[in-house]
């Protein structure tokens, strides 16, 4: 087998768990740790799953993550594999110093288990509010996924669900997201629905040039303007005719969700001290270190930072930082921004090194 991960990778410096972070780009069902899996496969014996995963986690395509999801599917199928799910992700991320946390997630049906786009929603929802209740030190939103498979009239039945949610849930329900395999389907189809939902008041994280030859819908979806990108892995290389993306992007500072081990993983960028973070970090870009899939990936976002930090010579000072600045891209209101600044100036180790 291969080596085990600690072992390949730097001892962990508990630096990283102890500073409190916030996680912007975080998928449920690929956040799902392999505890959780166990039990699923558990509750599922008729499926006659192996325990474990059918992708070697190590190096996989992204195609192959992308077939990872749909065994997740056939496990999380009734609304309390989903209540459960959300539940044990968002306890694993507070554990690993995580105070501020936006999941999200497409709103799927189950014919087989009369589970409904809105039931799973409210799965979700309740995952959150009995987190909240049992006093874990965690802020936790939800943004409703469109995956592109399903094509416009999916996504317009998304933002429905999502403008509704949105009036009705005291700001939990704070935007959507635009993700799926980047190789199916047009970008450019989801302009208007996703400009609908804009103008309703909802934020936009849109999936962008997360492979190559993806120029024409990144300008047009960069057009809404999106309120964060994810990924944006092939934006500083694209050549194309007008202001290049890159300058579009710095222009309007969209700030970018950058997730190391998930493209380094599933070979999108060759190498950790390669990604693509290092480019926007240098130009002073807000950016904002992720795991995207941490049950797929086998990662945590403290291990995210401190690879980040080894591979970019980042100090204490200027990893604190990031984290700091980090707040400054979150969907929440301005007031809930001046309450996770005063948390992270109270829980300040100092001094840092710089």
């Amino acid at each position: 087998p291969p080596m085990a991960d600690e072992e390949r990778q730097p001892r962990r410096d508990p630096f990283y768990s102890e500073m409190p972070k916030v996680e912007l780009h975080a998928h449920l069902n690929g956040s799902i740790s392999s505890a959780t899996m166990k039990k699923l496969i558990a509750l599922k014996p008729h499926l006659k799953i192996q325990d474990g995963m059918p992708v070697d986690k190590e190096d996989g395509t992204l195609e192959e993550y992308f077939r990872m999801f749909q065994l997740i599917h056939q496990i999380t199928n009734r609304t309390e594999d989903v209540l459960m799910v959300t539940k044990d992700v968002i306890k694993e991320f507070a554990d690993d110093g995580v105070k501020y946390l936006e999941l999200r997630s497409t709103p799927r049906g189950e014919i087989t288990t009369g589970m409904t786009k809105r039931t799973y929603v409210e799965a979700v929802l309740e995952g959150i509010k009995q987190s909240k209740e049992e006093n874990l030190d965690i802020d936790v939103r939800y943004l409703m996924a469109v995956d592109r498979r399903g094509g416009p009239a999916v996504a317009r039945e998304t933002v429905k669900l999502a403008e509704e949610f949105f009036l009705s849930t005291d700001d939990t329900v704070l935007g959507l997201d635009l993700s799926g395999d980047p190789t199916v389907g047009h970008g450019e189809d989801f302009f208007e629905p996703l400009l609908q939902a804009k103008k309703a008041g909802l934020k936009l994280a849109l999936h962008l040039a997360e492979i190559p030859g993806l120029e024409k819908e990144t300008q047009v979806l960069l057009g809404l303007p999106p309120d964060r990108i994810g990924h944006g892995t092939f934006l500083h290389r694209c050549a194309g005719a007008g202001p290049s993306l890159t300058e579009l992007v710095r222009r309007h500072r969209i700030p970018i969700e950058f997730c190391l081990t998930s493209n380094v993983r599933s070979r999108t960028v060759p190498s950790y001290d390669r990604h693509h973070f290092g480019f926007w970090y240098g130009v002073a870009h807000p950016s904002v270190i992720c795991t995207d899939d941490k049950g797929i990936f086998d990662t945590r976002l403290s291990r995210e930072y401190q690879l980040a930090a080894e591979n970019f010579r980042l100090s204490q000072a200027q990893a604190w930082d990031l984290s700091y600045k980090s707040i400054d891209c979150i969907f929440a209101s301005g007031g809930v921004k001046a309450e996770l600044r005063k948390k992270w100036s109270r829980l300040k180790p100092g001094p840092l090194s710089d």
